[in-house]
């Protein structure tokens, strides 16, 4: 494994929030079916994977048509825009960006072309060899045999342009020649004209799922989304696999061996809580956390809260081991998502009010313990833990279901950068007293893998160790905005 060092900042976007995940990424092959809708209702299921664009494409043996825009799925699509998309294959994306700006032109599904028709592609994770690959794409343009023009600024663009091939490949050819060149974190789904293709990187950092239609098939980012198009879930795609699916069935292709290394913050907050991944339900790894940290962390308290919504499964678990009532002190206002509305500064002031409010009734008087999955730079913790004193709370005890994160992510989370992360550098007395909190306790990096039920080999635990199971290029050739500098 490599160990990342102090000079590795990859600052990705300064604003206060937490964890961002890369995308999410759908596609149907199913003829008779009205697949765009498929895929609308499945990037709707995968909706809290990317909340910057979305887009479909949908093949109906002859040409591909793409309809994309910026904004939640239901902002970009309407009744009128999904019957454009008629055929028998589409794949969906959802976006959050990690490379490249969040744009129309990077939004996605990507669409180029190939020697015998067209590819369109969506992309779940981060590339770390970015850089490299846009000096392929320089080479093959300079040699008049890439595309024209330039290309939009994301690394799903540079995979497009070089799925091109050439006169004597297939796509499928193109592709098992192009992915074990790609380092980093990509799960793909994408089609041509007639077929449809997913790939995952042969060390499976994000997930994706293949599932079965009455009349064809499905893959998706998450098996939450198989459920809610009625598939049923028939494996996961392997790391280092691609599928194919055409009207001749099923075909499975291993391009690289497999060095399974899944990201462990899927478990702790990025999935769906009712999502599958290697075997284990999420929802309940999430409550497990939430019991090993009452075992670690023990204290005296009246009443367990979570932070809504992704604390909750930890604070049931939590509430559960310590025999400490769980209660819900905070609301959360369920309709506070993305908004092209900017707020007055009056109303930036109040902060997480817009999201959080407590329940005075239930916090007053009481010794309260406030899970939550992840602590990045604290501002949403310290917004918190001051509503609560202000609302009368006798203690405050705050519990993390995750360990202290001191490492920024390559492979798709949009952490903050090193020297922003709260727990770099700082002691866990002095990160609870900038909360101010009464304690703090992190759940161990032991207890969150035990909770998983995955082998600690197999999961990557970069952001809280630093070791990180993909090589990492020179600092100058990394960055969100590496592709928006001149060549």
């Amino acid at each position: 494994m490599a160990r990342a060092d102090g000079r590795l900042t990859h600052e990705l976007n300064p604003q206060d929030k937490g964890p961002q995940d890369a995308c999410g990424v759908f596609g149907v092959w199913a003829p008779g079916e009205d697949v765009a809708k498929l895929a609308y209702f499945g990037l709707y299921a995968l909706q809290h994977r990317g909340q910057e664009s979305a887009g479909i494409a949908a093949s109906n043996g002859r040409q591909i048509l793409v309809f994309r825009d910026m904004g939640l799925v239901s902002q970009v699509f309407d009744e009128a825009s999904l019957e454009t998309l008629q055929g028998h294959i589409a794949v969906g994306h959802c976006r959050y960006s990690t490379t490249g700006g969040s744009t129309w032109e990077n939004a996605q599904p990507t669409l180029g072309p190939t020697y015998d028709g067209t590819v369109a592609l969506g992309h779940n994770g981060n590339l770390t060899n970015t850089a490299d690959l846009r000096d392929m794409v320089a080479e093959r343009q300079a040699a008049g045999t890439g595309p024209a023009g330039p290309i939009s600024t994301n690394d799903t663009s540079l995979v497009t342009a070089l799925l091109a091939g050439d006169a004597d490949t297939t796509l499928t050819q193109s592709a098992l020649d192009l992915f074990p060149k790609l380092r980093g974190a990509y799960s793909l789904v994408f089609m041509d004209e007639n077929t449809l293709y997913a790939a995952r990187d042969p060390q499976g950092v994000r997930p994706l799922v293949l599932g079965r239609l009455e009349r064809g098939w499905v893959v998706a980012s998450e098996s939450a989304a198989l459920d809610i198009v009625g598939a049923s879930m028939v494996r996961e795609v392997e790391p280092g696999e691609m599928i194919a699916i055409d009207e001749d069935g099923l075909r499975t292709y291993q391009f690289a061996p497999k060095k399974r290394a899944g990201c462990v913050f899927e478990y702790v907050y990025l999935a769906r809580p009712d999502t599958t991944i290697n075997g284990e339900v999420v929802h309940s790894a999430r409550v497990e956390m939430g019991r090993h940290l009452a075992r670690e962390h023990p204290v005296d308290a009246d009443l367990v809260i979570p932070t809504p919504e992704s604390g909750t499964p930890a604070a049931v678990g939590y509430a559960e081991e310590s025999g400490i009532p769980f209660g819900q002190g905070l609301v959360k206002n369920a309709y506070v998502g993305r908004t092209f509305i900017q707020p007055s500064q009056t109303i930036r002031q109040l902060g997480i009010r817009l999201k959080l409010n407590p329940l005075k009734e239930m916090i007053a008087g009481k010794r309260l313990v406030v899970v939550d999955d992840s602590i990045v730079r604290g501002n949403t913790q310290r917004a918190v833990v001051r509503m609560l004193r202000e609302a009368g709370a006798a203690e405050i005890h705050v519990r993390i279901s995750s360990p202290p994160i001191k490492w920024p992510c390559f492979y798709g989370i949009d952490f903050a950068s090193r020297a922003e992360l709260i727990a770099n550098g700082l002691e866990n007395d002095d990160i609870c007293a900038s909360l101010g909190a009464d304690t703090l306790g992190y759940i161990s990096i032991d207890g969150m893998i035990e909770s998983t039920r995955q082998e600690r080999r197999q999961l990557c635990t970069a952001c809280f160790t630093g070791e990180y199971p993909i090589d990492l290029p020179a600092e100058d050739r990394l960055g969100k905005n590496l592709l928006e500098l001149p060549f």
